[in-house]
């Protein structure tokens, strides 16, 4: 074995259906006194109920966050914080909210408790992402890492089936970037795989069986080891690509990592062949990129960027985009190259086969 470096993220996790019943103990444990409520304008019924559990631990409710973190309401929830008095947030809903409540973690230093309703996985790390002007920025930080994350599996029964399966698809995409990230390790990869296995079987089972709460726990026991997966080791072409669609171009994120990932994996497939190999086994299939398109195929995700807002004559812009800066790959980026990919995931067209 390879020498290797792992550096474990502090967090404290409360799995389980009926978690959020801990959530007053949780924050006090913290030694929390006023926390904010954050959710988007659609979870702001849950938010209320978080509020009413908390008493006179609430600070108060903030129900604007939206898609990508724009800056602007990142500083309006900033400035409601701070006129509240509030010493922590409790993020509660998908990738949104918790974002948001990073952006206010990074500028005001707050901690976090994150309750996730989806399976995204970013109440692991401690990777933010702002949007300004149609570019989206992301950064590591410590402190964004939410302090406390609790999972409750009850939360996420009503989350529908076109929502559920994109959601879990992009936790995927986390587990197989982190399989092939430069710095990864032999203990990420192994939380990497579980969590593929995990999501690979529980997906089908949630559209299938919207009430089965026990593959709902195992789509968020998937989702927490796909989040910490990718906490932990750096993000590769996939992300780079998913980062650029959204901030730019406003593509639904979870949406985007699905159309993407099987042709990000094919364009790795030769470069980073043990990732793939890992990634095909656990999905049960001879090849990866064929695999995460045939899972996303039989749980009703949408599989061609066209079909979630991508306009045909934005791909060129795309590419140039991705191609500025980008993230460390198992292959080299071009232009070409990228382009070629955009388009396949476009049409939403079937991986190549390996040759």
């Amino acid at each position: 074995m390879e020498n290797f470096t792992y550096n474990a993220l502090p967090s404290r996790v409360v799995f389980g259906a009926g978690s959020l019943d801990r959530l007053p103990q949780e924050v006090a444990g913290l030694g929390v006194e006023k926390a904010l409520v954050l959710s988007t304008p659609r979870q702001r019924a849950l938010a209320e109920d978080v509020a009413r559990r908390l008493a006179d631990q609430a600070a108060g409710v903030f129900d604007q966050a939206v898609m990508h973190v724009p800056v602007a309401t990142a500083a309006a929830a900033v400035a409601e914080a701070k006129r509240c008095g509030a010493d922590a947030c409790v993020a509660i809903g998908g990738g949104s909210t918790i974002g948001l409540g990073k952006a206010i973690a990074l500028e005001f230093g707050l901690p976090i408790i994150a309750v996730p309703t989806t399976y995204a996985g970013s109440e692991m790390t401690p990777i933010w992402g702002l949007t300004e002007a149609g570019v989206k920025r992301t950064g590591r930080d410590a402190k964004v890492l939410p302090k406390t994350v609790i999972y409750d599996a009850t939360l996420t029964v009503s989350l529908p089936a076109h929502i559920a399966a994109p959601s879990g698809m992009n936790a995927i995409a986390h587990c197989v970037e982190a399989l092939y990230a430069e710095d990864g390790n032999p203990i990420i990869s192994m939380m990497a795989a579980e969590g593929i296995r995990a999501l690979a079987r529980s997906l089908p089972a949630i559209v299938a069986t919207p009430d089965d709460l026990a593959a709902r726990t195992d789509a968020q026991y998937g989702a927490w080891l796909a989040g910490a997966a990718l906490g932990a080791v750096s993000m590769s072409l996939h992300h780079k690509l998913c980062h650029t669609l959204g901030g730019s171009f406003n593509l639904p994120h979870a949406d985007t990592h699905t159309a993407v990932l099987p042709h990000a994996a094919a364009y790795n497939r030769d470069a980073a062949p043990a990732a793939m190999a890992q990634v095909a086994h656990a999905l049960g299939s001879d090849d990866a990129p064929n695999g995460l398109f045939d899972l996303a195929s039989r749980i009703g995700a949408k599989t061609a960027l066209r079909d979630v807002g991508m306009q045909y004559d934005d791909l060129d812009r795309a590419a140039e985009l991705a191609t500025t800066n980008p993230y460390a790959n198992p292959r080299p980026v071009t232009f070409d190259g990228i382009r070629a990919l955009l388009e396949a995931a476009y049409e939403g067209r079937r991986p190549a086969p390996a040759t």
